[in-house]
């Protein structure tokens, strides 16, 4: 067998487990209905794509005195567009795991929503201390939100997303476990954020969206010209 053939069938087998391992975290998912529909996630990825994802070396950035949105600060950013997936075999593997028919029938059966037609976006999050963010909803061209967790340093355990109620107070917080994630479908009462706090380390996420063709910044997507389906 030749290099190249082998690299793709190594490559198509890494899909297949990252699609089988998720599957079985989304059937040990816990549902919870307030202050909103939210599930919390366990033992999402294989352990050897999950250490390799922890394991990225993204230049970390630091906030400086400006926070409380992302988008402050896109121009240092990283997504798991074109060319990271063409370089990272495990933002390969994910990327085009979350891009099958398969695990997008499983996420529409399993959170009761519809990504038909929409794009794949996945950020890798890189947090430090002067982050936070103000309670938002995430409504608006986003079918599906899910912040996974790569816990790494003593001290962490507090750093999960913060859950608020309708009136934007807060609720809950998600644990920040390795490999564990929260999830929810976007409505007009989605409300979480990050409340002010000291951050060991970096903070390393990733978060995962399905959406619409009304994203504007194409070159944030997995996949820019493909669309996913559950259709085979």
């Amino acid at each position: 067998m030749d290099a190249a053939r082998a690299a793709k069938e190594n490559n198509q087998l890494d899909i297949r487990r990252v699609v089988d391992h998720f599957n079985n975290a989304l059937k040990t998912s816990q549902r919870f209905d307030t202050p909103y529909r939210h599930w919390l996630m366990s033992d999402l990825f294989p352990a050897e794509i999950l250490e390799e994802l922890t394991a990225l070396d993204f230049p970390v950035s630091s906030v400086g005195d400006l926070s409380g949105k992302r988008e402050y600060h896109n121009d240092t950013r990283h997504y798991f567009d074109q060319d990271n997936i063409s370089k990272h075999v495990c933002i390969a593997a994910l990327a085009h795991a979350f891009q099958t028919p398969q695990m997008v029938r499983a996420i529409e059966n399993h959170f009761s929503t519809d990504l038909e037609g929409t794009f794949l976006r996945i950020e890798y999050a890189q947090d430090t201390s002067g982050f936070w963010l103000e309670p938002h909803t995430d409504l608006g061209v986003k079918r599906l939100s899910m912040l996974t967790y790569f816990a790494q340093t003593p001290g962490q355990e507090a750093l999960g997303t913060d859950i608020y109620d309708a009136d934007k107070e807060w609720s809950k917080r998600a644990p920040f476990t390795p490999n564990s994630a929260l999830a929810f479908v976007p409505s007009n009462n989605t409300y979480h954020g990050f409340e002010r706090r000291e951050i060991p380390g970096v903070r390393k996420s990733l978060i995962l969206n399905y959406v619409t063709s009304d994203w504007r910044d194409r070159e944030q997507l997995c996949f820019p010209h493909q669309t996913v389906t559950g259709n085979t």
